[in-house]
């Protein structure tokens, strides 16, 4: 029932393909997956949609990554084009028919308050995420692009919206709230809402496993470390704090992203010539690692490498990203009253040796040790603490895809 309508939907009993579709605003990432095994059966993405030299990537397990120009103008070329080739079995599809695939989940970044699971997508459902395009317009828009592409492309199939945002909706007023005016979050919506949310669960789940133990038993600090960052307090199973705000700018120190910064900086700006968008753009898109590093990049790849080369900027860099982190390491711990374990994930948490390093390190005063032979094992679930720890590390690589894949499987049965 929505809205004191009785929906009646038809749905398979046994969910067996699903296809997870995560459309950017000139890229559409997708995976196939066999869901009673969880087996990926082929992936790829399709980017530059619009732009020069559309490129069509394709890959399956045990085979060699195919990589060829398409001609696509939009998202809806872009799903003709997977859906030809995933059918194309004569040269490395993976489907009979296109009836083959049971349900389709999508990423999609903002879901506002409304939505704290994955929701099947109805016509209700696309005007919310059209809504919340105002609370991230870079991201909702082609997400929708995506599902109505996916509409035109498979008929008749189940679409489910899989949101970043819904994991954070258990955060309490104290949390997601902001000390400006009441009528601001009443009347605009202004409030936290948290992002990589997906992320977090999927690596919530991963630690219970890890662990041993149920997740409604565990307090963990969930770090998703990529180009793009946040860290997110667990208690329970139930996220009660998170460091990305009303947009994903607040927070941690990221690739291009600055983070936290005092809010009337963007005023003195202003005050210096700069235009609103020159703001932003500092921002969003030249600050952080890149901004700090002073090598052009926001790659902590880059950043680490410059370092280790005596390049005074990009240290401070890496010491700066990860003093952050640590703070809102304490922070959360104290919020948990103490935690289980420290969750390490994304690009940069999965395999960066340095950075790893340059965060634990600054964790000794809350029982965190590091264990100096376990920090270079890269790219597996592994405890980077040391066996006296209080609080230990875990490094569990996250899958973004697959918790889609799940959510939405689960969802239809």
């Amino acid at each position: 029932m929505r809205n004191g309508i009785i929906i009646t939907l038809k749905i398979r009993k046994n969910v067996v393909k699903i296809l997870v579709v995560n459309a950017g605003s000139s890229s559409v990432k997708f995976t196939v997956y066999q869901m009673e095994t969880e087996t990926v059966l082929a992936k790829g993405l399709v980017e530059r949609i619009g732009l020069k030299e559309p490129n069509f990537v394709y890959e399956r397990p045990g085979h060699d990554k195919e990589e060829k120009v398409v001609a696509v103008a939009n998202h809806t070329d872009a799903l003709k084009a997977i859906c030809e080739k995933l059918v194309d079995t004569d040269h490395g599809g993976v489907l009979e028919s296109l009836s083959d695939i049971d349900a389709i989940g999508h990423r999609v970044v903002h879901g506002g308050e409304k939505f704290s699971e994955p929701v099947l997508i109805d016509s209700d459902v696309k005007n919310t995420i059209r809504l919340c395009a105002n609370l991230a317009p870079l991201h909702n828009p082609p997400n929708l692009d995506g599902i109505e592409a996916c509409e035109k492309a498979f008929p008749g199939t189940q679409n489910v919206a899989v949101f970043d945002t819904a994991f954070h909706q258990t955060m309490p007023p104290e949390a997601f709230m902001y000390a400006i005016p009441r009528e601001l979050y009443e009347d605009h919506g202004i409030r936290k809402y948290g992002f990589h949310g997906t992320s977090h669960k999927f690596v919530t789940n991963a630690a219970a496993d890890y662990l041993g133990k149920p997740v409604d038993e565990l307090k963990l600090i969930s770090c998703h470390l990529g180009n793009g960052s946040s860290i997110a307090a667990v208690k329970y199973g139930k996220v009660i704090d998170t460091s990305m705000g009303m947009t994903p700018l607040c927070g941690l120190v990221m690739g291009t992203r600055s983070g936290d910064i005092d809010p009337a900086i963007i005023f003195y700006l202003k005050k210096k010539g700069y235009a609103a968008g020159e703001i932003d753009s500092i921002l969003n898109k030249k600050s952080g690692l890149l901004g700090v590093g002073g090598i052009k990049s926001g790659d902590m790849r880059d950043i680490v490498d410059a370092a280790a080369n005596g390049v005074e900027t990009a240290r401070i860099a890496l010491d700066l990203w990860a003093h952050r982190l640590a703070f809102y390491v304490g922070g959360y711990y104290t919020l948990l009253s103490g935690a289980d374990a420290v969750i390490i994930t994304g690009g940069i948490g999965e395999n960066s040796v340095p950075a790893r390093a340059a965060f634990l390190s600054r964790l000794s005063g809350i029982g965190c040790h590091m264990d100096r032979a376990a920090i270079q094992i890269t790219k597996k679930a592994v405890t980077l603490s040391t066996p006296d720890s209080e609080l230990r590390a875990i490094v569990l690589p996250t899958d973004e895809e697959l918790m889609i894949g799940r959510e939405t499987a689960l969802l239809l049965k």
